[in-house]
């Protein structure tokens, strides 16, 4: 068997010119192995192990970690250690499978253990089946719209959180100089999130209070800045490009140092309690709970309003996905298609519309039979579970390819709004109307958290050289081995644990979802003021030509993940124009791009390995306690000693990428 190249072509990451063709490392027309014994194995293991592990560590700590990075890491790695030639395409295949268990723990957590917290009967099998019927939606809504994303608007998104891992299987497959820098900036981003991370020697996040003059200002008017100085989210910012991620930080500007400060302003005299999650005074809130109270409902607003915006630009590609398939099936036969070469095989259209409109089916039996009673209430669920799906997987791979960052907890937010408020109208109330709700957010959230998931393993084939249909054939067991262990988590740790109670399990955003749908189904009302202005406030984005769904997400997003996305973008800005010579500041960028991606994946490494130290405890161990430092961290001294070794950071990426040669 021919190897394939080591590294990526020149054009991987930019827009084609007129006429010119982007060939991946694998060639069309001598593909490497790739659905063995060997990939499909031990995709479905990282599938079960890394479903159990994240769901453990999620509901547990509160966080949530993404499996793409590190499965891609460990297959490397497992193939050099067995010196299986040529396995870079079984290591496509093997991310791809296994990582199937981030995206569906994500869907899974973020709501269905809300159905325990509103002290609602839950059984395995609606855990079980809500991830799964979600996850295939998912998988089977993409696939009309991979040629699109991956292939039409090539160079256009950045996909940062595929680019990490596709230059994770490059560097591994390759060895030598790219492999050294990659390792080196693992090891240097690894290190230095985990020292934050688990010894916590600096803070985490620096905020403007910790400047003296500054604090005053943070109290007075509400004004607060704040920077996560982790290695692997500035690493983010970086492949993002300084393009979005200005636009992104525009939006957090926006909600943080305009809406918050207005907010406090107008409210700081009214002496009663206004809105329908606030539990104090707005004189007493601090801008943080100003954000996560008010101004974040407008990011939430804005987001779907972007999203209903792009929906309807995309409507022709929608329509033609939708004509295709219709066709497909009415025919009993794939069109005739010139470019059905491997590298644009999917699964045939009709092929799909038919998975479609079987999984409708089964949903429908599964609502019916095993949620609610009434017939009409099942077809109206069913309906918002497939509308909603349809139409926000479009978003949902947008953001992903846009920030690497979904937003689906914000849209499984108004999807939970949406389908109490229409339940409610058509007579579903109490507890039932509330499990309803929620086994309907639990497979649009799967659904669509799946989406973004996919998109990201499809860009990584597509860059590599894998044949599509055989990524979206084994998701789909990938899928039914993530949903299976959510399930079983999910029941054993509330047996073990419990979601109530002053030692229950933190699960944040499960207990935002019961907070907002349990006021609905009591007849209260939703923030729908703040949806609007977050709506209007999109809309007139649209106008002038700024792109809505990127500002949105900076609204929606806490200011301190956005902030080090601009840092990584003005680097990668200043690294780019470092040189005249186009073919200097080229390989310069590109040498920054694999030191970014190193940061992202030593630092998610080693932020499962800090959650897992928590979660037993390490901070507890006598010898080890003198060199944890959090109650320095959080102070004042620690965020400033964080800032000044973020811009150490910084210095260091800048000067390293610059050190590349032609």
């Amino acid at each position: 068997m021919e190897a394939a190249k080591t590294s990526l072509p020149e054009n991987a990451y930019r827009p084609l010119k007129e006429g010119e063709k982007y060939y991946p490392i694998v060639p069309e027309d001598k593909p490497l192995r790739e659905v063995t014994t060997y990939s499909l194995l031990w995709g479905l293991f990282y599938s079960a192990v890394f479903s159990m592990a994240a769901a453990y560590l999620g509901l547990k700590i509160g966080q949530v970690f993404e499996a793409a990075i590190p499965i891609a890491i460990l297959a490397v790695g497992a193939s050099a250690f067995m010196k299986r030639k040529n396995a870079l395409s079984e290591n496509v295949i093997i991310q791809s499978i296994g990582a199937a268990s981030g995206v569906v723990v994500a869907g899974a957590i973020f709501t269905l253990p809300a159905i325990y917290i509103l002290d609602l009967e839950a059984k395995f099998f609606q855990i079980f089946l809500a991830s799964l019927f979600g996850g295939f939606l998912g998988i089977l809504f993409l696939i009309p719209f991979r040629k699109y994303f991956v292939k039409e608007m090539h160079g256009e998104f950045p996909f940062p959180e595929a680019t990490a891992t596709t230059e994770v299987l490059v560097a591994g497959e390759a060895g030598g100089q790219q492999a050294k820098i990659l390792l080196k900036a693992m090891t240097v981003g690894g290190i230095y999130d985990f020292i934050i991370g688990t010894f916590h020697w600096w803070g985490e996040v620096f905020e403007s209070r910790a400047v003296p003059f500054l604090t005053g200002i943070a109290d007075n008017f509400k004004l607060v800045f704040r920077l996560n100085v982790g290695a692997a989210v500035m690493g983010l910012g970086y492949i993002v490009g300084l393009k979005y991620a200005a636009i992104i930080a525009a939006g957090s500007f926006v909600s943080w140092f305009a809406f918050v400060p207005l907010v406090y302003y107008f409210g700081q005299h009214i002496d009663v309690i206004v809105g329908v999650s606030a539990t104090k005074l707005i004189a007493e809130m601090s801008a943080e709970q100003i954000f996560s109270t008010y101004v974040r409902h407008i990011g939430i607003g804005a987001i779907a309003a972007a999203g209903i915006m792009g929906i309807i630009k995309s409507s022709k590609i929608i329509g033609g996905a939708v004509k295709l398939a219709w066709v497909e099936i009415a025919g009993g036969k794939a069109l005739a298609r010139g470019e059905q070469t491997r590298m644009n095989k999917d699964l045939p259209m009709g092929v799909v519309g038919v998975l479609i409109l079987l999984t409708g089916v089964l949903i429908f039996l599964f609502f019916r039979f095993g949620v609610v009673s009434n017939a009409l209430h099942t077809i109206v669920g069913v309906a918002i579970v497939l509308v909603i799906s349809f139409l926000f997987t479009t978003v949902a791979a947008r953001a992903i390819a846009i920030v690497g960052t979904n937003p689906v907890s914000g849209m499984t937010l108004m999807t939970l709004i949406i389908s109490s408020v229409i339940l409610a109208k058509a007579g579903l109330s109490g507890a039932t109307g509330m499990l309803s709700a929620l086994i309907i957010g639990g497979v649009v959230c799967t659904a669509l958290s799946m989406a973004g998931g996919f998109v990201t393993d499809l860009k990584i084939g597509y860059w590599l050289g894998t044949t599509p249909v055989q990524q979206q054939k084994f998701k789909f067991l990938g899928t039914l081995v993530a949903a299976a262990a959510v399930g079983l988590v999910i029941m054993m740790l509330n047996e073990t644990y419990g979601f109530v109670g002053p030692k229950a399990l933190p699960a944040p955003q499960a207990n935002a979802m019961a907070a907002v749908i349990k006021p609905i189904m009591s007849n209260q009302p939703a923030p729908w003021m703040l949806y609007v202005i977050g709506a209007l406030f999109a809309l007139t984005l649209e106008t002038i030509k700024v792109p809505p769904l990127a500002f949105a997400l900076g609204m929606y997003i806490p200011l301190e993940l956005n902030t080090p996305i601009l840092a990584g973008g003005i680097i990668a800005y200043l690294v780019a124009r470092s040189s005249k010579d186009e073919k200097v500041s080229n390989k310069r960028r590109e040498k920054g791009t694999l030191i970014a991606s190193g940061f992202i994946a030593g630092g998610a490494i080693m932020g499962v390995l800090s959650a897992f130290l928590k979660f037993v405890k390490f901070d507890e161990i006598e010898f080890i306690k003198p060199v944890l430092t959090e109650d320095w961290a959080g102070s004042h001294g620690g965020q400033l000693l964080g800032f000044g070794v973020f811009l150490v950071l910084c210095t260091y990426m800048y000067l390293d990428a610059k050190r590349a040669k032609e």
